[in-house]
């Protein structure tokens, strides 16, 4: 009686192992296909095989790892300035109604201005060189951590607290067993989303204003011709892009068993 739901389960959680690696070969073929009987440039549209070849080229030349490497410096380092001080901020926030109140307006108009626009002045104040890409990913990664930390703040309820009272829990008693336990879910999911945008912000800045890096290369590509490599490029950045987010949400679901975002994923 019982074996139908957990066969339904197991199809349900892990179907996407199995149709997803399908739909990209099928995607894959139609596109050699037309390519070959479409006979449109390569330096339009290379491809597959074209561009499988251009990243077993790439992957073996210093000059690429040493751009992707400067890349993942910028995004790991400026997606870390983002998580300490959206913490930080995102609790200082949360605590107080006048303190968010007072800081909603330059903390919205600094996201609402497009990133775009501010990389000149990165650039200007900040130079060519890696720090001005770090600026972008912090900026870009910032945001979604303060919203999801003042949330998870905001998200105690108020009869916890007051338990917490009634036992005469000191201060580091509350926060380690309520504060942390409640709050560290919103904080991790503000994490998640943050880490598609630091990605992002690297590239952006990379691509704008560097001679240095994944974007500059995508731009040399693309200035060279050499579309197969452009395109290359691009799928290793997507690559890291999507092991970087399933990173973060394996270490999301490991360190909040105990919430319901820890399944999402499952879903």
């Amino acid at each position: 009686m019982n074996a139908a739901p957990r066969e339904e389960g197991f199809f349900s959680r892990y179907m996407a192992w199995f149709t997803t690696p399908g739909i990209i070969l099928i995607f894959i073929l139609i596109w050699e296909f037309y390519v070959k009987a479409s006979g449109i440039s390569k330096f339009v549209l290379p491809s597959p095989s074209d561009i499988g070849k251009a990243i077993v080229f790439l992957l073996q030349q210093d000059y690429f790892i040493a751009n992707f490497w400067i890349t993942v410096t910028s995004i790991l380092t400026g997606f870390a300035i983002a998580i300490v001080f959206g913490t930080v901020v995102g609790v200082a926030l949360g605590k107080s109604r006048l303190a968010e109140r007072l800081a909603n307006p330059f903390v919205i108009g600094s996201q609402v201005t497009p990133k775009v626009a501010l990389m000149p002045l990165f650039l200007l104040w900040l130079g060519f060189g890696v720090e001005s890409k770090i600026a972008i990913v912090a900026l870009l990664s910032f945001f979604p951590v303060l919203k999801n930390t003042i949330l998870g703040v905001r998200s105690i309820e108020k009869g916890h607290k007051d338990l917490f009272v009634v036992i005469r829990a000191g201060p580091w008693k509350r926060v380690w067993s309520l504060e942390v336990p409640a709050v560290m879910p919103y904080v991790l999911t503000g994490i998640e989303t943050a880490s598609v945008l630091a990605v992002t912000g690297a590239i952006v800045g990379e691509y704008l204003g560097g001679s240095k890096g994944m974007g500059a290369m995508i731009v040399a590509s693309l200035n060279s011709l050499q579309t197969d490599q452009m395109f290359a490029t691009i799928i290793v950045l997507t690559v890291f892009g999507f092991a970087f987010y399933s990173a973060i949400s394996v270490i999301r679901r490991f360190a909040v068993p105990w919430h319901g975002s820890a399944n999402l994923s499952d879903v």
